[in-house]
């Protein structure tokens, strides 16, 4: 037998034991993801629940800040569309488009991406003082032995977008809930005590000196006093009192013989 032949043989029978396999696989594959987020259901919700907020978070529109977003139908709930566009090979075509939702939630989605066709799914509920956000995908594999095993690539490929997603969720809805931190204003400049504000005692010689420590003299200041006390004239000597005028004797009575 030819050596091509038996190549051709090996291939066909290759792809037969690939297509027997193929039916043994699942059918229809889940993709899901999850995020704590630190806010309740009614403030993460609407992040979800409006298409035109979707670009705020989405993995690729952070990927490809170029991508196209055309918007169709409501703003947000059931019947909102968007569809995207990129020249980035990764992200390519797509659309969403919200076929239900129940407010607080859940809502279901109809996805197209690249060219794969499924459902996706948000569902919102409490988790302790936030929300759990589980973010799913549902594709339909059918009887395509070809389309089964590419169901086996969804969970790392879908699975890493939608946790990327889902990230970037929680970053930006904590972050526009963080409260800013208050202005804090100058402290007001502490006034300079001075002499005359210090509180006086007296001194055993009558005259008053500060209560408290005194401030230590400016060098510059004493050497300027030192020298106007040199330059002036000593003060003139106090000329002496006058003598006190003495009483005058008392006078003799004369005596009468």
């Amino acid at each position: 037998m030819r050596p091509m032949m038996r190549l051709i043989l090996g291939l066909c029978a290759l792809v037969m034991i690939l297509a027997a396999v193929s039916f043994a696989l699942p059918s229809h594959i889940t993709v899901q993801r999850s995020q704590v987020i630190n806010a309740p259901e009614t403030v993460v919700f609407p992040y979800l629940n409006n298409l035109h907020r979707f670009n705020d978070w989405s993995p690729w529109a952070a990927r490809d800040p170029q991508l196209q977003a055309r918007f169709s139908g409501p703003e947000a709930g059931k019947g909102a569309k968007v569809e995207w566009s990129s020249g980035q090979r990764s992200v390519g075509t797509g659309s969403m488009e919200i076929t239900d939702s129940s407010p607080n939630r859940h809502i279901d989605l109809a996805v197209k991406f690249n060219g794969l066709e499924g459902t996706s799914y948000y569902d919102v509920s409490p988790s302790g003082s936030g929300s759990k956000v589980n973010w799913g995908f549902g594709y339909d594999t059918g009887t395509s032995p070809l389309k089964r095993w590419k169901g086996l690539l969804l969970d790392r490929y879908v699975g890493a977008e939608y946790r990327d997603g889902l990230a970037k969720l929680k970053e930006r809805i904590e972050s526009e809930r963080r409260p800013t931190a208050p202005s804090v204003s100058a402290a007001p400049p502490m006034a300079t005590s001075t002499a005359a504000e210090q509180p006086t005692a007296a001194t055993p010689d009558g005259a008053a000196a500060p209560a408290g420590p005194a401030l230590a003299p400016d060098p510059a200041q004493a050497a300027q006093s030192q020298a106007t006390t040199d330059a002036a004239p000593p003060p003139a000597a106090a000329a002496p009192a006058p003598p006190a005028p003495a009483a005058p004797a008392p006078k003799k009575k004369k005596q009468q013989n």
